[in-house]
């Protein structure tokens, strides 16, 4: 009988449970969903009842290993060397960061068997061997290389390896302090944005600039070599033993002092964020060409959180070495429990892997909690909310692409919730592509956020190349690609600078054209995501167009819903028009609501 195995992932940020039974990932989710604290670190303790619940696990003492995705040991080391070697500089870091180290982290076997009454077997994996088995053992590929990249785990900060069959082999790592995540982190915290939080924004902030420090960059922050390492000059970077990211020569580099959060952007945040993405997707492109020459594989696997750059993964896919890859859609620290679970399922207990050519195993990553019609329907009764049932899939999903049509955005809550950062079409927002206003209604009206900020496009897979200049799987919304010029409009050459270029109307699906003609692509397959498919196909027939928006089922600062009930206030708090959730469609005008009272967004701290 095929073992149990919860991997646990806690105690930096998004913490995670994972569940494996039955050779397979039975479930998994994020400790944030739950406790509607965005990027929860605490012990995952509602996380792991849900994966055990979801398994049929009446309690840990069923399991027959539990495993984190770190050692805790190794990385207290790191620490200690670190502060000892810039002492006394780094005594009020060193300060901060001691109460949880002695509260938990020093503790992990006590606390992990505290926290699940279980007193068994208790492994831990390297950071970046979960990283790289995330990567690889979901993948669709019998060998493959494998690059993990993040800030840093242990000590290394970057991985290159090895994935064939149920192993995988480490061949090379990028030490801590030298980390292209953290370089990428000093100028999030720089242009104003929070560090492990906002990065996606930077990366979304960078069209709208120019790269004019490039060169300022590579000449004096970073050395990027060929092998695909890099060295970082740390005059510039405070993080080692500091409390801030970047040091004073770093404010003098870049012409004065971080954006405080929440100022006006400038010009200068819009050409330090396009210079230091140009500077990430060359080291991104040095780390993926070293790989191929190094394992002369044609298939390469990703994780790690620098794998969330969308863009550097969409310019690996077009203009590097490989002909196939696969992105680890929970590519962050989350993942790190899935790939801790994986790698004592395959690496340490030796059990069979079959790859599929075709797809991978993660099944569209729709590994969280789900709820029945009736489950709904008993939550819409009890709160007394005016409600229609539609009683199948065709009717339900005729109807929704009809609202779509007069510009209404729907809140869509289906099946199972995604596992990872990205809303794939189970807690998602969506709306009508072609739309001139989507952008800014959804921007300023539903999630309450930046106007810069772009969306995605969920687009059928087997229309993707007609609109869309690539032709491959994107599931996870992980891979930008351009519009397809036949789809794109001339923009008159104006001089429009910075957030005027917003008002450009760039193609026929404008929602979703980002101000380069670039959109962060999601592949809808009908076996991966039937329902939401089946939308798509409904709209694609009325309007002849296969795209819609998609963005996250959430507001500014809030994790994406998980229950019906945090799908229902998030719809309430907004200018949502439309709720759907399973069968049931909830109308915003047949409401009893009181006026809209942003009040409530004190609750989330901004991210």
């Amino acid at each position: 009988m095929s073992a149990k195995i919860l991997g646990l992932s806690a105690y930096y940020h998004d913490s995670a449970a994972c569940l494996i039974a039955d050779g397979r990932v039975v479930a998994a989710a994020q400790e944030e969903r739950f406790t509607r604290k965005k990027h929860d670190f605490n012990f995952p303790t509602q996380a792991v009842r849900y994966c055990l619940s979801a398994g049929g696990v009446k309690a840990a003492s069923e399991l027959d290993y539990v495993v984190f995705y770190d050692k805790p040991f190794v990385k207290f080391e790191r620490l200690l060397q670190s502060y000892l070697h810039d002492a006394p500089k780094g005594l009020p870091s060193f300060i901060k960061a001691m109460p949880l180290w002695l509260k938990s982290k020093l503790w992990m076997n006590e606390n992990i068997g505290d926290e699940l009454d279980y007193d068994g077997p208790i492994l831990y994996t390297e950071h970046h061997e979960s990283h790289a088995a995330s990567a690889f053992f979901p993948s669709p590929f019998e060998r493959a290389a494998i690059l993990t990249i993040d800030g840093v785990g242990e000590w290394a900060t970057a991985s290159l390896g090895v994935g064939e069959g149920n192993k995988i082999r480490l061949l090379k790592e990028l030490h801590f302090p030298h980390s292209l995540g953290l370089l990428y982190s000093a100028f999030t915290y720089f242009t104003g944005f929070r560090v492990n939080s906002g990065e996606y924004k930077l990366m979304g902030l960078a069209p709208y600039g120019e790269p004019k420090y490039v060169d300022r960059i590579l000449n004096e922050i970073v050395d990027l070599k060929d092998d695909g390492s890099l060295k970082l000059n740390m005059r510039y970077f405070n993080y080692v033993s500091g409390l801030r990211m970047t040091t004073a020569a770093f404010d003098r580099l870049f012409d004065g002092p971080a954006r405080p959060a929440e100022a006006k952007l400038t010009d200068r945040e819009m050409d330090i964020a396009a210079s230091i993405q140009v500077v990430t997707e060359m080291a991104m492109m040095n780390m993926a060409r070293f790989a191929h020459r190094e394992t002369g594989l044609d298939n390469l696997c990703l994780a790690g959180g620098v794998a969330l750059n969308c863009v550097g993964n969409g310019k690996i896919l077009r203009e590097g070495p490989f002909k196939n890859m696969w992105i680890q859609p929970a590519a962050g620290d989350a993942g790190g429990a899935l790939g801790a679970a994986l790698f004592v399922h395959h690496q340490l207990k030796n059990a069979p892997r079959v790859a599929d050519e075709k797809r991978d195993t993660q099944r569209g990553t729709l590994l969280g909690p789900s709820f029945t019609d009736d489950e709904i329907g008993a939550f819409i009764s009890a709160k007394g909310i005016t409600a229609k049932r539609f009683p199948d899939t065709e009717s339900l999903t005729t109807h929704v692409a009809d609202v779509m049509q007069r510009d209404a955005v729907v809140g869509w809550f289906q099946g199972r919730m995604e596992f990872g950062p990205r809303a794939l079409g189970a807690r998602s927002i969506i709306g009508d592509a072609r739309s001139r206003s989507m952008q800014t209604t959804m921007n300023v009206k539903i999630k309450f956020r930046e106007s810069f900020r772009p969306f995605a496009p969920s687009v059928l897979r087997e229309r993707v190349g007609e609109w869309f200049e690539m032709d491959a799987d994107s599931p996870y919304m992980l891979l930008v690609a351009p519009v397809n010029p036949a789809h794109r409009y001339d923009v008159p050459q104006n001089g429009a600078r910075g957030l005027d270029k917003l008002k450009q109307i760039r193609s026929s699906v404008p929602a979703i054209t980002h101000v380069d003609y670039s959109a962060r692509v999601q592949t809808v397959d009908r076996a991966d995501n039937p329902v939401y498919h089946r939308l798509l196909e409904k709209f694609f027939e009325a309007t002849g167009c296969p795209v819609i928006v998609n963005t996250s089922f959430n507001v500014r600062g809030e994790p994406i819903v998980c229950t019906p009930e945090d799908a229902y206030r998030c719809f309430c708090r907004t200018n949502m028009d439309y709720l759907v959730l399973g069968s049931w469609v909830i109308d915003k005008r047949e409401q009893n609501l009181p006026p809209l009272d942003e009040s409530w967004m004190k609750e989330f701290e901004l991210d």
